[in-house]
């Protein structure tokens, strides 16, 4: 059956599904974003007999939007990757978007798009931990896994799908700095799984509500974004650093917090000077499952289910579209 919208377009960041290696037995010492997003969709159709059954009535569009190692990725190119996404869903024949992403950020990268993307069409983020030239690449699997989730997606939503696992943009996290599965998603678990070209939802994955929107359209240039810094608490959490971000003028702390949200006394007292010269202080969990459950003893606003990196993009996104006096 030919699909009602024909078109599939993936868009190209680099990364290390886009890397390569001084040989093909290399793959840890490599140098990323290095093939254009062309040559990585050949490679989809070289895996097994052709195309899966599920692609067959859809074309395929592409564009390199950017060209980095995701270690490396920043304002500009976030807000210039939800423009072209924006671009593409709004066109009648797209079904969806498919954007290769490096694995060190793709986590952030994925929430932003949720936050930003209206369009009530998926977006389905992909990526490799092993260089595109390895023996025993993973890239182009993923690829052509991200290729068939978006080709039966319905609806609104970011994924994310790498070693057959599908997980959901609210979610997923880098978990292992080396192993193909090295994405997790804590309490939620897979939304579900690729395997052999055939997509398998979870039943018991909950549904995940849509966060609010903001409109790309309203957001002011990316080099006027605020400064916003994750900190730890640890033994010893000392509020130096806290007075040092100060001074330097920075407009924003997430706090990631021992256990459910906790800081110790010193660099509580730090966070309190920072409230006091206008720092907005938000808080989350050092612990990669599980979300910050609210008490009395709570004085910082929680951004209840994010995890660090995710709560500075979402306090990020709250301070950016907010009226100026």
């Amino acid at each position: 059956m030919q699909a009602k919208n024909q078109k599939i377009v993936v868009l190209g960041t680099g990364g290390t599904i886009a890397g390569e290696s001084s040989s093909a037995s290399e793959g840890l010492s490599y140098k990323a974003a290095q093939r254009g997003i062309d040559v990585l969709l050949q490679s989809v159709a070289e895996i097994g007999q052709g195309l899966p059954e599920a692609l067959s009535g859809y074309q395929f569009e592409s564009e390199q939007v950017a060209q980095l190692d995701s270690k490396d990725m920043d304002f500009a190119t976030w807000y210039h990757l939800a423009q072209r996404c924006e671009a593409w869903l709004s066109q009648d024949d797209v079904a969806a978007v498919v954007i290769t992403h490096g694995t060190d950020t793709l986590e952030e990268t994925a929430y932003f798009l949720s936050r930003v993307i209206a369009n009530e069409k998926p977006i389905v983020l992909t990526c490799a931990m092993r260089p595109a030239n390895f023996k025993d690449a993973d890239g182009p699997q993923n690829l052509r896994d991200a290729l068939t989730l978006a080709s039966v997606a319905k609806g609104a939503g970011v994924w994310m799908v790498a070693a057959g696992e599908i997980h959901h943009s609210q979610h997923v996290q880098k978990v292992h700095p080396t192993r193909l599965n090295a994405f997790d998603s804590g309490e939620a678990g897979l939304a579900g799984t690729v395997i052999q070209d055939q997509v398998t939802w979870r039943s018991e994955f909950a549904p995940v509500a849509q966060p609010n929107k903001i409109k790309l359209s309203h957001l002011p240039d990316p080099a006027s974004w605020p400064w916003v810094e994750v900190i730890m608490n640890h033994v010893q959490a000392s509020s130096k650093l806290v007075d040092l971000l100060i001074n330097a003028g920075v407009r924003g702390i997430v706090l990631a917090g021992t256990g459910n949200g906790s800081v110790s006394t010193d660099l509580k007292e730090g966070l309190l000077r920072a409230q006091d010269a206008g720092v907005q202080i938000r808080v989350a969990s050092r612990c990669n499952q599980g979300p910050v459950i609210v008490t009395a003893s709570h004085i910082f606003p929680v951004l209840s289910g994010l995890s660090p990196v995710k709560s500075r993009v979402a306090l990020i996104l709250d301070m950016v579209s907010k009226p100026t006096d």
